[in-house]
């Protein structure tokens, strides 16, 4: 299920017309993974080095030391070229994907299994060796792959523009990032943090006419995605939240399930109405992960809901410091707050 809301800005620049879209909330992928996204509607490489630059900014302020991996998915269909497997690109590519889960036995054992000869496989898994962008250009010159030429190019503009700020967070080219969403034409990108053994925290890329399936043709876009779920465990693991709460956060709604969640996303509503800082936990998820935040951020008061308190129009709200729980009606809660 998705909560969010989208918000579409168009903006003249140099390079014409674009919208800034960016979904704010909470968005859930087929991983459960819980994304907020940014997606801009333009050409110019420019805004994969914006974007790259977000991605620092935020992660900086956040205190996460970050690896940002970039690639290029053209780079990817010249190695398909290059191995003499044009139309196999997106086998190859989902195989390429998986490198760091199986290794590069098992890539080449998928790669096999989706029918890739052994002599592609060497040439791609010797591709796959190649770590700065001038050996990749030599690799795809001579006609080899012109498509492959232009992933390299672009890879370089982007850095060039990188160069000319400065990032706190390490920034590196990857030939092994494959991300294996077809949709991807362009830059792609993923985020690991380096402190923490774990996924992706961020990660996204450019797809050109996406928004053709939708009816919206002729739109090249570049987004981003973070995994707030995720950069919240690494935050926790970390010890990165503060012990003491500057915006003096009064209350947590937490929840059970999606009818609950809006239940009692209409009273933060009305909270936050009354000036009361108020919080709804992204997601109706374990009860254990949604309470451990709530001492993290070291809350006075939770307030729980499940179907029982829908049903009498009540919140039942803890005393986190006393332990003590008891229910009130959304103006007995306001007035408690107060």
């Amino acid at each position: 299920s998705t909560v969010h809301a989208q918000f579409e800005t168009p903006i003249s620049t140099s390079e014409g017309n674009h919208k800034i879209s960016t979904s704010i909330g909470l968005a859930t992928s087929h991983s459960g993974k819980s994304l907020q996204q940014a997606l801009i509607e333009a050409d110019s490489l420019m805004y994969e080095a914006d974007l790259v630059n977000i991605y620092d900014e935020v992660f900086t302020k956040l205190g996460i030391n970050t690896t940002t991996k970039i690639n290029n998915r053209k780079v990817l269909a010249g190695m398909a070229e290059a191995a003499g497997i044009p139309d196999k690109m997106i086998p190859m590519t989902i195989a390429i994907d998986k490198l760091d889960k199986v290794g590069i036995e098992g890539v080449r054992k998928e790669m096999r299994e989706r029918e890739i000869n052994d002599d592609s496989i060497e040439i791609i898994e010797n591709i796959l060796k190649i770590e700065n962008l001038a050996d990749l250009k030599n690799v795809f010159a001579d006609g080899v792959s012109e498509i492959g030429q232009k992933g390299v190019e672009e890879l370089e503009t982007v850095f060039d523009m990188l160069s000319l700020s400065e990032q706190q967070n390490e920034v590196v080219f990857d030939i092994t990032l494959a991300r294996g969403l077809s949709y991807y034409t362009g830059c792609i990108f993923e985020v690991a943090a380096k402190d923490v053994k774990m996924g992706s925290i961020g990660g996204g890329g450019r797809y050109d006419d996406l928004t053709g399936m939708f009816g919206l043709k002729d739109v090249s876009g570049v987004g981003v995605s973070f995994g707030a779920e995720r950069i919240y465990d690494v935050m926790d693991e970390l010890g990165l939240f503060p012990k003491d709460d500057s915006q003096n956060l009064k209350l947590l709604f937490v929840t059970f399930d999606d009818d609950n969640f809006m239940y009692a996303y209409k009273a933060l509503l009305k909270v936050r109405q009354a000036g009361i800082n108020a919080e709804l936990f992204p997601e109706p998820t374990k009860m254990k992960k949604q309470m451990k935040y709530a001492n993290a951020r070291n809350v006075p008061f939770v307030a729980v809901v499940g179907s029982n308190e829908m049903n009498d129009g009540v919140y039942a709200v803890k005393n986190m410091e006393t332990g003590v729980q008891e229910k009130y009606d959304l103006a007995a809660l306001i007035e408690l707050l107060k």
